[in-house]
């Protein structure tokens, strides 16, 4: 699991909406790490099959990513990723205001395989 804090620098768009494309090198971090404590190697991801974003991540939002591998074949692993808002920035209160929130939003969950090369494989 990851646990990251949103920056100003990563406001993409109007409103302090970050790009959801960071949500998904987060889950390519997680990918990678799956990866080290299966096969001890990094791998590489291969692809995306599935990608639904569910609420929006704003700049001083906490975003916890998590994944698990599902399916495991010669050199491919197939996994399931989710990412949850645990706490955001509650400017409306504060400039430096913030909550932990009770109940985490699901802001996106994913599907995606990874490969790990032959000859890389040392676990």
């Amino acid at each position: 699991m990851i646990r990251v804090r949103m920056s100003a620098y990563e406001a993409h768009y109007g409103g302090n909406l970050v790009d959801g494309a960071r949500v998904l090198a987060l889950f390519g971090d997680v990918a990678t790490e799956l990866l080290i404590a299966m096969d001890g190697d990094e791998g590489l991801f291969a692809g995306y099959e599935q990608v639904e974003f569910l609420a929006p991540v704003r700049t001083g939002d906490y975003i916890e990513a998590d994944g698990r591998i599902i399916a495991v074949g010669n050199t491919s692993r197939k996994m399931e990723f989710e990412a949850r808002k645990v706490a955001c920035a509650r400017p409306d209160l504060g400039e430096s205001a913030a909550e932990a929130l009770a109940h985490p939003i699901i802001v996106c969950r994913a599907t995606g395989t990874c490969v790990v090369p032959k000859g890389k494989k040392r676990l």
